[in-house]
C-alpha cells in the first residue's frame, strides 16, 4: 500500500476504461493519477487493513478513498436490519413524531425494511412469529455474501431445520459455530410489469456522515427477472422467478444480452406515469429518498467518519403492488462490471461524476475541505440530503414539530392539515 505515495501521470481514457472492467478483479486498482497525487479505488478487504490499528497506516491529506472505515454497518444485512432497528427505538425515546405507529403498533413513517431476524440467534423469535402466519414465506440470506449467493426461500419451518442440519450443527445455540443469516419476510406481491419482477438498483454517494451530506444519482436502473412470477410454493426453488441479480439471471435461457433485463429509472417513471399516474409516481420516489436519507441517518451515529473517505452505495429497492416501496439491502461495492453498452455508458459516467465531486476539478485532494461541491461539478447526481443545510434552514426542527405529518419532498402535502411539509433531504 506504500504505492499509494508514488509518482506517475495520467492514465488515459482508454486505460480507464480497462481498469473499470476489472474493478472486482483486484484488491485495489488505481482510477486516475497525475505528477503530485495518487486516488485509488481499493475493495472492502484493502480498506480494512488501511484502517486496522496491527497496520499501522496513516493517510497523508491528499490521499483519499472509497469506503468508510466500518462501512459494513449499513452494507451487512444484519447489522444494517438492526441499525434501523435502533434508530426507530432511540426516535421512539425523544418521543420524535417520525417514529409515530398506527393502530396496529406498526410505524407510519419507519415501516421500510420487511420483518426481518438474525438467525441462528433470533431463531425462537422467529418461529413465534412464523407461527402467527404460517403460510407465510420467508427469504433466507448469508449476512456476509452478495451477487445473490446462497439465497433461498422457505415457507416450512422443517426447511429451516434441514438447513441447519446441512449446515453442520445441531442446534441454534452457539451463533459462532456457523455463518450467520438473515431471515425476512418475502415480498410476495411486487410490483410486476410484463408479469415480471424486478427491483431498483439506484447509486447514492455519501461524502461526509457528520455532518450528513450525501447524494443521489440519477441514473439508476431496474433489474427484470427472465422468468414470469407467480407466488405458487412450487416455485420457491427457482430463483429466475425470484432473484434478480444479473449475476443469476445471464444464466438463464431467456436472457436477453442486449438489453441485460435492465431498465433505466428515466423509463420506470414514465410507465408509471402512464399506467398510475404522475401523483402517485412523485409520492413513490419521495418515499424512495425518504428511505435512503432515513437509513444513512440511522448508521451516522455509528459510523467511523474519517475524513480521507467517501462513499457510492448501491442501493436495492423492491416496490410492492400498492407502490410501497421496501429496502432491501446497500451495497458497499456495486458491481461497475458493464452487462450490456447501455450499462458501460452509465457506470462510466457513475465513476466520472464520482471522482468529480470526490476531487473537484481534478486538482490535488485535499481531506480538509469541507465537501461541499460547487454545483455545476455534480453531473448526474443531484443532492438529496445536506445536514448543515437543513438544520441551517430549520427543516429538520419544522418536522419535529409538527407530529404526524408526512416527511415527502417539498410541496408534498401534510396527512391531515393539507400545508406543504418541506423536504429534510434537500
Amino acid at each position: 500500500l506504500r504505492i499509494m505515495a508514488g509518482k506517475v501521470k495520467w492514465v488515459t481514457d482508454i486505460e480507464k476504461s480497462v481498469l473499470i472492467n476489472n474493478f472486482e478483479k483486484r484488491g485495489w486498482i488505481q482510477v486516475a493519477e497525475n505528477e503530485d497525487w495518487n486516488f485509488y479505488w481499493m475493495s472492502v478487504q484493502t480498506i480494512r487493513n488501511v484502517f486496522s490499528v496491527e497496520t499501522g497506516y496513516r493517510l497523508s491529506d491528499d490521499q483519499i478513498v472509497n469506503h468508510f472505515p466500518n462501512h459494513y454497518e449499513l452494507t451487512r444485512k444484519d447489522l444494517m436490519v438492526k441499525n434501523i432497528k435502533r434508530y426507530r427505538k432511540e426516535l421512539e425515546k425523544e418521543g420524535s413524531p417520525l417514529a409515530e405507529k398506527d393502530e396496529n403498533g406498526k410505524y407510519i413513517y419507519l415501516d421500510f425494511v420487511p420483518v426481518t431476524f438474525m438467525l441462528p440467534a433470533d431463531y425462537n423469535l422467529f418461529v413465534e412469529e412464523f407461527r402467527k402466519n404460517p403460510s407465510s414465506t420467508w427469504i433466507m440470506k448469508p449476512c456476509g455474501k452478495a451477487q445473490g449467493k446462497g439465497i433461498f426461500l422457505i415457507n416450512k419451518l422443517s426447511q429451516i431445520k434441514k438447513w441447519s442440519r446441512d449446515s453442520k450443527t445441531s442446534s441454534f445455540v452457539s451463533q459462532s459455530s456457523k455463518e450467520a443469516y438473515v431471515i425476512s419476510l418475502y415480498i410476495n406481491n411486487p410490483l410486476l410489469i410484463g408479469g415480471k419482477k424486478f427491483d431498483l438498483r439506484l447509486y447514492v454517494l455519501v461524502s461526509t456522515y457528520r455532518p450528513l451530506r450525501c447524494y443521489m444519482y440519477k441514473l439508476g436502473f431496474c433489474r427484470f427477472c427472465t422468468v414470469k412470477y407467480t407466488p405458487s410454493t412450487s416455485e420457491l426453488d427457482n430463483m429466475f422467478v425470484h432473484l434478480t441479480n444479473v449475476a443469476i439471471q445471464k444464466h438463464g435461457d431467456d436472457y436477453n444480452h442486449i438489453h441485460g433485463g435492465k431498465w433505466t429509472v428515466s423509463n420506470l417513471r414514465l410507465y408509471l406515469e402512464s399506467t398510475r399516474g404522475k401523483e402517485v409516481t412523485n409520492k413513490l420516489f419521495d418515499e424512495i429518498h425518504w428511505i435512503i436519507v432515513q437509513s444513512l441517518k440511522a448508521v451516522a451515529p455509528v459510523m467511523n467518519n474519517d475524513k480521507h473517505c467517501f462513499e457510492c452505495y448501491g442501493y436495492d429497492i423492491i416496490i410492492d403492488d400498492k407502490l410501497k416501496p421496501w429496502l432491501i439491502e446497500v451495497n458497499a461495492s456495486p458491481s461497475l462490471t458493464s452487462s450490456t453498452a447501455n450499462d458501460r455508458i452509465l457506470k462510466y459516467n457513475l465513476i466520472n461524476d464520482t471522482l468529480n465531486i470526490a476531487v473537484p476539478n481534478g486538482e490535488i485532494p485535499d481531506c480538509k475541505w469541507n465537501k461541499s461541491p460547487p454545483k455545476e461539478v455534480l453531473g448526474n447526481y443531484e443532492v438529496l440530503y445536506d445536514e448543515e443545510m437543513a438544520q441551517s434552514d430549520g427543516t429538520d426542527r419544522d418536522l419535529r414539530g409538527r407530529p404526524g405529518q408526512s416527511a415527502g419532498a417539498k410541496g408534498s402535502r401534510a396527512r391531515d392539515s393539507g400545508k406543504p411539509v418541506l423536504t429534510t433531504w434537500k
